[in-house]
């Protein structure tokens, strides 16, 4: 099985096409010049004293140094340990100690937190990423499909973050199973909007298998989002659903700076139903709305709707089909054995060959979620139609139950956008002694516009059983989302199940 960095060097034989732009800084990198910048790295870390195995930990803003670190990390056999430049000491002393880290790639930006966490837990080797010079290249390790090439740390929206362990086999498995997805080919232009430190880089990496052109950003604005767009003729379009709920709302001409793009990717979150039709039926660009996870490389082993195919879609609803060769089957919430029929909602679990071995130095939380059979219990809830197509109904733990009714959060926030005066909104469970939860919703209003509990139950009754009906609204300006797209549930829930407790006003 060849180092996943392999490919690299033939693309690096054609130099039409240029790997990396990065308009912030204003570089360019041919494929050959991309490798050079990657066997620089490569050659430090050599001479450091790295070997195959050893962790290194990169924590950089989203920059090409970000990128060249990747392949330096695996180039050499080594394990990249990727983290989030918005890290404080603490979560990065974290990730150091978990992964028993030897060396840390750092930039300036971070040098603060860096020279803090290390005060917390020593790391043998530091060295500034954005000094690497260029070199010859580097000749790839050889690896096995089993070895380990990186440790994916979960967000952690409760507890600690896990490392998932992921393999050069799970990369290339991913890398080709996007490609498929995505029908990439070679001279394909991709904008990135995904933080580096994120498993949806590896969209921008199956854009480089493929031959195409990673067009990079540090970080989302929609304006900047929009000319680089025009301006490089990008065909693969990052998204995630508020960036296409914030085009549905952009102004008239929005249509021709999109106009090269033939697909547009949606993940870290579910993309609500009436705002995917609004864009379809405004910028008529194909959405691959895909579902996979950090432990499985997103699509790696996941399922995606195809840009060739709109009937997947099934009425704005699905997460499509399978890609590569990934296997999915929903299994009952309490007893992961028993598989159910199509139509039925349970937990969707995932077997594929881009699901992680386990979590690192976790082997009884890994027992549970990783079972002997392959099947991954990917902690969502959905259901399998009966052509095989998947549709999300939530996260497991995002579930309310109501005197002993099941509330699907996402269902309900589904109803509730369709009022003419919502413009965001977040269902989710706050403790009642009688029903044991109740649903509440935190609603975004449009400008100028407010909305009443009773507004609401109104709207709601004449659209879906009752005990789904929010008891409550609080307005809110903002919501908490992870990375700016994936909603936290979980951070409403525990916010105002304290002020419930505590008597406050829960508006």
């Amino acid at each position: 099985m060849p180092n996943i960095t392999s490919f690299l060097d033939n693309n690096a034989l054609d130099a039409a096409v240029p790997a990396l732009v990065f308009p912030p800084t204003d570089e360019t990198f041919s494929y050959r010049q991309f490798l050079g910048r990657v066997g620089g790295l490569a050659g430090e870390l050599l001479e450091a004293g790295i070997e195959k195995g050893d962790r290194v930990c990169i924590f950089l803003d989203s920059s090409p140094e970000y990128l060249f670190s990747y392949f330096a990390i695996w180039r050499i056999g080594a394990v990249a340990v990727p983290a989030n430049i918005v890290y404080r000491e603490g979560e990065l002393a974290h990730v150091l100690e978990d992964s028993g880290a030897k060396a840390l790639l750092y930039c300036p930006k971070g040098s603060e937190v860096v020279q803090a966490a290390a005060e917390l837990v020593p790391v043998p080797v530091r060295i500034r990423a954005d000094l690497a010079g260029t070199a010859d290249t580097v000749p790839p390790v050889h690896c096995a499909f089993d070895d380990i090439c990186q440790l994916q740390y979960t967000a952690g929206t409760t507890g600690r973050p896990k490392g998932a362990v992921l393999t050069h086999g799970n990369w290339i498995a991913a890398l080709e199973a996007e490609k498929d997805v995505l029908e990439l080919r070679k001279g394909d232009v991709y904008l990135g909007i995904y933080p580096m430190g994120h498993v949806g880089i590896s969209w921008g990496l199956s854009v480089l298998r493929a031959g195409g052109t990673y067009v990079g950003i540090e970080r989302f604005n929609e304006t900047e989002y929009l000319d680089l767009c025009n301006r490089y003729r990008v065909t693969v379009l990052s998204g995630m659903p508020p960036v296409i709920h914030g085009l549905c709302q952009a102004p008239p001409g929005t249509e021709e700076k999109l106009a090269t793009v033939r697909v547009v990717i949606s993940g870290g979150g579910q993309l609500l139903p009436a705002v995917w039709e609004r864009f379809d039926e405004r910028y008529r660009i194909p959405v691959a709305n895909a579902y996979g996870l950090s432990e499985t490389i997103v699509v790696g082993s996941g399922t995606a709707t195809l840009p060739g195919n709109p009937a997947l879609t099934k009425g704005y609803r699905s997460v499509g089909i399978p890609s590569g060769y990934t296997e999915i089957r929903i299994v009952d919430v309490g007893d992961p054995e028993r598989v159910l029929p199509a139509g039925s909602t349970g937990e969707i679990a995932i077997r594929g060959p881009s699901v992680a071995l386990g979590y690192w130095n976790m082997p009884d939380e890994s027992a549970k979620i990783f079972l002997p059979n392959g099947w991954f219990l990917s902690g969502d809830v959905g259901y399998l139609d009966e052509e095989g197509i998947l549709y999300i109904t939530d996260r497991k733990k995002d579930m309310i139950i109501m005197s002993g009714w099941k509330i699907y959060p996402t269902e309900v926030e589904n109803v509730i956008l369709q009022h003419p005066s919502v413009a965001d909104v977040a269902v989710f469970g706050i403790p009642d002694q009688k029903r044991g939860e109740m649903p509440v919703a935190a609603v975004i209003t449009r400008p100028g516009e407010s909305l009443s509990t009773r507004d609401l139950e109104e709207f709601c009754r004449s659209r879906m059983a009752g005990y789904k009906v929010p008891r409550q609204v609080i307005e809110v300006e903002t919501l908490p989302r992870m990375h700016g797209w994936k909603l936290l549930r979980r951070t409403l829930k525990e916010e105002y199940s304290r002020k419930f407790h505590s008597g406050e006003d829960l508006s």
